[in-house]
């Protein structure tokens, strides 16, 4: 298997994690549908959703497949005054990962990001490898630090 960006980063940190497969189809793109095929809970799978702000400024959220962003945290957190998806056309250009593969780690560039706060109560969580079909298992705390996140309270 070639390591993506996202592994070379843990390994490059000393941070340890497992890698997970599982089968992928282009209708079934979703956390929720990854969490099922993987057989883990959705509380366990975190999803990347990447937004941008009225001022053009992106941000990145983790959190666990089933939940959705609060738009109305997402502004306190950020102190934006309108924030919302980016297109999906924008996701590549932005992060360089696609829908389905989108991953907190080795994005084109470093935004802030925060992973829901909801993941320090499990023991391990799974993040996209930044490649379909490919999951990270790894602590929450070790995901924050190699992200160089917060944990928040968004959902």
């Amino acid at each position: 298997m070639k390591k993506t960006n996202a592994m070379r980063i843990l390994e490059s940190m000393g941070i340890e994690y497992e890698v997970l497969s599982y089968d992928w189809d282009e209708e079934h793109l979703d956390a929720v549908h990854a969490s099922q095929t993987a057989g883990l809970l959705p509380q366990q799978v975190f999803k990347t959703i990447v937004m941008q702000d009225d001022s053009k400024n992106v941000y990145v959220f983790c959190l666990p497949a089933d939940f959705s962003v609060s738009l109305k945290k997402a502004r306190t957190l950020t102190g934006s005054k309108d924030i919302d998806l980016i297109k999906l056309t924008q996701l590549q250009d932005l992060t360089g990962y696609v829908r389905g593969g989108c991953s907190p780690l080795g994005m084109k560039k470093h935004y802030p990001t925060f992973v829901e706060e909801l993941a320090q109560l499990e023991e391990y969580i799974f993040v996209s490898a930044g490649q379909r079909g490919l999951q990270l298992k790894l602590r929450p705390e070790d995901l924050v630090r190699a992200a160089n996140a917060t944990f928040a309270d968004f959902t």
